[in-house]
């Protein structure tokens, strides 16, 4: 079932293509390569250190904790200091090789708000959002259909140096404000929209809100588990003893606290990624959605409950491992979505996950790609825009191995049986 014709016409209508074409000629494509041999490197820098000497303080710590440090320390964690996107970064995300994917997005936000009513006031809230791209395209398409109306924009980020990136995109002719509340940081973006950020959602306020979140859950800590001879047991990471500026893995002699609460009984696979605080913010954000009224979308890389050994580092849009100079490149796991659909069952219906090549083409992206090569002024422009659009959707690329899974209160659920959401049937 694609989007409603009637609203699909009326929103492409309304944009002007000449000024809703947005210059992407920055932006390039970029494939994974086979993991490189990068040979011995010393771990010397402030994150090596500190795992060093607190592995040597109170023994070898869990892969959530190593994920931790590394990507969030506040002193030198992965994120927190510079600018990991794009070209001259590790990777390289949809929002960042397109405009049509944030418009999709857009588009079925609007569509969705639209079916229930247009509540108001109304919040579109991300996770995790980059630099800032992807809410930016999702802005203009509300600020071309004068959507703007009690609409304001609530950003989830925890590294001071993303909200500045993110405040450059979204408010680049407008002072951003730093606050000491946990609203750290608010300003006017470039779409006349109010903007605040937050380090939590217990910060945002409690009204009807759009929430998505693009590639968060997978950098959230996981813990991992494999089955042995005498029970499941918990992979720690340890300082490997024939190096000591190296770390390596051992697992636990004993089951630890997490071995024997996380993982299920009957549990056929050998080994198991779980990730406890992606469970903790799903059932959190369940709660606003119940309470408050409101519809999310999660759109990560990951499967339903089948994969194993998932954890992995990209250094340069290169395959990287994770326990050598932890620090400079970005550690991800698979999402488990199952995980994440069974942690909101008691309080959400949802829909998904289907492939980003399945989501894109139901909403009708092709449509859209067309509307904008009409509009292009040179043969590059247009090359770069169909590059993009094939970038997201083969299966070779992004297409398949990305999902998205649709949430809404259980309050719907008689309402969506009848009409089910679109891009997702």
């Amino acid at each position: 079932m694609g989007l409603p014709r009637k609203l699909l016409s009326f929103s492409f209508k309304l944009w002007n293509l000449q000024e809703c074409s947005v210059n992407r000629s920055s932006r390039c494509f970029c494939s994974v390569s086979k993991c490189e041999n990068i040979g011995p490197e010393l771990n010397n820098s402030k994150v090596s250190k500190f795992l060093i000497d607190k592995i040597r303080t109170s023994g070898p710590i869990t892969v959530a904790d190593y994920m931790k440090i590394v990507l969030t320390n506040p002193v030198s964690g992965y994120y927190m200091h510079r600018d990991v996107f794009g070209t001259e970064g590790d990777f390289i995300t949809s929002p960042e090789i397109s405009q049509l994917f944030g418009e999709m997005i857009a588009l079925w936000f609007i569509n969705e708000w639209n079916r229930i009513g247009s509540p108001k006031p109304m919040q579109l809230v991300e996770f995790g959002p980059g630099r800032g791209t992807m809410i930016a395209d999702i802005l203009r398409v509300f600020s071309k259909l004068n959507l703007t109306n009690e609409i304001s924009c609530h950003l989830i980020e925890v590294s001071s140096e993303l909200s500045r990136l993110q405040a450059m995109t979204l408010c680049p002719e407008t002072k951003v404000q730093d606050n000491p509340s946990s609203t750290y940081k608010s300003g006017m973006s470039k779409f006349g929209i109010p903007i605040s950020w937050y380090r939590s959602l217990e910060d945002v306020p409690r009204h009807f809100s759009c929430v998505v979140a693009h590639e968060f859950f997978d950098a959230l800590p996981i813990h991992k588990f494999q089955k042995t001879d005498n029970g499941w047991r918990e992979i720690l990471i340890d300082i490997d003893e024939n190096n000591p500026n190296q770390f390596r893995y051992i697992i636990s002699r004993m089951p630890t606290p997490a071995s024997t609460v996380f993982v299920k009984k009957g549990e056929l696979r050998d080994h198991v990624e779980i990730c406890p605080q992606a469970g903790v913010i799903a059932q959190q954000l369940a709660q606003r959605l119940e309470e408050d009224g409101g519809i999310a979308l999660i759109a990560d890389y990951g499967h339903s409950g089948e994969k194993t050994d998932t954890f992995r580092a990209f250094k340069k849009h290169v395959l990287h491992d994770p326990l050598i100079a932890p620090g400079s490149s970005d550690l991800t796991a698979d999402v488990d979505f199952r995980f994440l659909k069974d942690a909101v069952s008691d309080k959400l219906v949802s829909y998904g996950p289907v492939t980003q090549r399945e989501f894109l083409l139901r909403m009708h992206v092709e449509k859209r790609l067309e509307m904008l090569l009409n509009s292009c002024q040179s043969e590059d422009e247009k090359n770069s825009l169909k590059s993009g659009f094939h970038m997201m959707t083969d299966e070779d690329k992004m297409g398949q191995c990305f999902k998205f899974l649709a949430l809404y209160p259980l309050v719907l659920k008689d309402y969506l049986t009848k009409r089910p959401p679109p891009g997702f049937v």
